[in-house]
């Protein structure tokens, strides 16, 4: 289920990294900080070869094949974040960074990348953007919140651009699923059926329906708990003069 990820503010891996009292360990630390520069490179790297695949081609279609490999590399690269959790380098909920990368690893591998058809969807480049720009500040925060450096301009962008990137990656999200629908039913793509000697079966198309129906609880959930943190960390009115 893609609800975060499903798109652009995701809650997940060390969002309170500047609040708490004790970090992790110096070896801990260092680890994170390379994991987290590697990211930001990686996702800069699928930025970059957007713009330059754009200015290319003179047009958005077409534009995923351009970073279609960085960017199962890079997201499916976060996967590490829910070990992050499990071991306690990283103080956050398990369940909830689990649920929000694998909803974004679910929605590249087996709707994206299974239903080849829906890669020239518009809806496609509406979550990469998204993702892009939301994973290149978020990954930056967590470098520098662990280096006890963060600059007030990153801090504000974390907690203010998810306003507009998360409804646009969700939206990009629920579009995508939509349009592999008639695709998935067509094809039975990952169904099982009885008869089988298991007795089991299983119905992709359905689930991907109910995927989609999950975003309804889900979203708001996810979005206001982000604008209660940025409350949190903000305040209620934004001091510029605290920028580095």
């Amino acid at each position: 289920m893609a609800a975060p990820a499903p798109g652009a503010g995701k809650a997940t891996h060390n969002d309170a990294s500047h609040k708490r009292k004790k970090g992790p360990g110096a070896l801990a630390t260092a680890y994170l900080v390379i994991y987290n520069v590697v990211m930001t490179a990686g996702w800069l790297v699928i930025a970059v070869g957007l713009v330059r695949a754009y200015l290319a081609k003179g047009s958005h279609h077409g534009l995923y094949y351009s970073i279609e490999k960085p960017l199962k590399f890079f997201q499916t690269g976060a996967l590490l974040e829910i070990l992050h959790c499990a071991v306690g380098i990283v103080p956050s909920s398990v369940v909830l960074t689990g649920f929000q990368v694998m909803s974004r690893v679910f929605l590249t591998w087996a709707v994206t990348h299974s239903v080849r058809e829906v890669q020239n969807e518009d809806s496609v480049l509406l979550f990469v953007v998204a993702w892009t720009v939301t994973e290149i500040i978020r990954y930056s925060f967590y470098t520098f919140s662990l280096l006890n450096h963060l600059p007030y301009l990153i801090r504000w962008a974390r907690y203010t651009l998810f306003i507009v990137l998360y409804p646009m990656g969700v939206t990009g999200e629920l579009l995508t699923i939509y349009a592999a629908l008639p695709y998935v039913q067509k094809t039975g793509l990952y169904s099982v059926t009885l008869p089988n000697k298991y007795n089991f079966s299983f119905d992709y198309y359905t689930f991907l329906i109910l995927t989609m129906v999950s975003y309804i609880p889900l979203f708001p959930q996810l979005y206001f708990h982000m604008m209660r943190q940025r409350k949190k960390v903000l305040g209620p009115a934004e001091d510029y003069s605290k920028v580095e």
